[in-house]
């Protein structure tokens, strides 16, 4: 069946189940846009500027399982999304972004609305295409949202010239995809995860430290079965908020610079250490030297291998999809016979207890004038902590991650590393 590339490109996105696309419209996509309105499986959500439509694709994805697309044209329409792109890039969210180009021969030629869109964005996508070739539109297509979602997610560009939207090829969509040069690493290695859990099932002063990775990889139920059942103190970055319950007992609070005393105690003096889709960011655990101590053993589960070991050394590496890793943790330790020692728990319990009595969350509420953390938390009682909660980046968006107890994952809509 000979399609263009314009009906290709929607295909495509049918295939893929695509819901929505967020984009602005503009000449080198138009006849994208053309095909897009004959048919209603995939919506349209109109924004009014391009940095719009990358960041409204990011919380999409943010806020859903799913692979948020955007739909750009060349040149400024590239360069306006950028900013959208790079934040969606270093929260590791699952984004296709479409863009427009200008003609194949006029590539190069400093053309109307031309810019080096693949040369651009590199720096801040998972992968970029630019294809020159209907023929080979649909697998790329494939390729790009294969790669957004393996691994460690990320944003994926495919750049597409005007008349390869307007030329015509055989159809034909491929329902899986092999990239030779890209095989991540997904299922743990069993020996090291049996060493994991020897250590935590010794652990006296033991700490689970938990980021945006279980989020994005659907491993809440998993954390919070192997958090319940070890007893262990549970403690979340900005991005891993809602990733185990913020009203159990078991949770000390948000970790970091402006996380909670008792949570930021208990990391530096526990012996044990498991961190789970984190990646010992600067803004956690400041400087790595400092954070160092030779009684303590770091276990690391992540998909990304490049983040392992990157700041702080670890003892024990582990290299796969969190949710699979931590399943296989449960199945070791709900079989052994052991368990971690009760009287050396308590009494960490009891040191970490103390920290809380600081409480350093405390705020004046005597006074006439609304206190910010006061209204946060009226938000949380009115929507009962049911709500998608979003905020821009800064003391604002501080007061909301320490006063709003988010008991469930992708509720917590906001930009961590690029904070934008």
């Amino acid at each position: 069946m000979q399609l263009t590339g314009a009906e290709i490109v929607i295909r495509c996105l049918q295939e893929e189940g695509v819901e929505y696309v967020f984009g602005y419209p503009g000449g080198a996509v138009l006849n994208i846009y053309d095909e897009l309105f004959k048919q209603e499986q995939v919506k349209h959500v109109l924004v009014r500027h391009e940095q719009g439509a990358a960041h409204a694709a990011d919380g999409y994805s943010r806020s859903s399982p799913r692979v948020g697309v955007c739909l750009v044209t060349s040149g400024p329409g590239v360069t306006n999304a950028v900013t959208g792109i790079a934040t969606a890039y270093m929260d590791s969210i699952p984004m296709v972004i479409i863009t427009g180009q200008v003609p194949t021969h006029a590539i190069g030629q400093d053309a109307f609305q031309e810019c080096d869109t693949v040369g651009i964005t590199r720096p801040c996508v998972k992968h970029n295409f630019l294809v020159k070739d209907v023929a080979q539109l649909a697998v790329t297509m494939k390729k790009a949202f294969y790669l957004a979602q393996t691994g460690r997610p990320g944003p994926v560009l495919v750049d597409i010239p005007k008349d390869v939207t307007q030329a015509k090829a055989e159809y034909s969509y491929p329902k899986t995809i092999a990239l030779r040069s890209y095989n991540p690493v997904t299922r743990g290695h069993a020996g090291q995860i049996k060493k994991a859990v020897a250590l935590l099932l010794e652990a006296k002063r033991p700490m689970v430290y938990t980021g945006g990775g279980v989020i994005l990889n659907n491993a809440s139920s998993q954390l919070t079965r192997l958090v319940r059942l070890l007893g262990f103190p549970c403690t979340n970055t900005l991005m891993g908020l809602g990733g185990f319950p913020g009203t159990d007992p078991q949770f000390t609070g948000m970790l970091g610079m402006h996380g909670t005393y008792e949570s930021n105690m208990a990391m530096q003096n526990c012996d044990v250490l498991l961190a789970v889709g984190s990646r010992f960011d600067d803004r956690v655990i400041g400087n790595p030297t400092h954070f160092f101590r030779p009684d303590r053993k770091i276990i690391h589960i992540d998909i990304d291998p490049s983040s392992i070991s990157k700041r702080v050394k670890v003892d024990v590496p582990i290299v796969g999809y969190v949710a699979d890793v931590l399943e296989e943790m449960l199945k070791l330790i709900e079989s052994s016979p052991q368990r971690p020692d009760a009287q050396a728990l308590k009494e960490w319990w009891g040191q970490i207890k103390e920290w809380q009595r600081k409480d350093c969350l405390k705020y004046d509420r005597r006074s006439a004038l609304i206190k910010p953390q006061y209204v946060v938390e009226k938000l949380y009682e009115i929507t009962g902590g049911d709500a998608i909660v979003t905020s821009d980046v800064g003391q604002h968006q501080m007061w909301v991650a320490q006063y709003y107890k988010f008991d469930k994952p992708r509720r917590w809509i906001n930009s961590g590393g690029l904070g934008t």
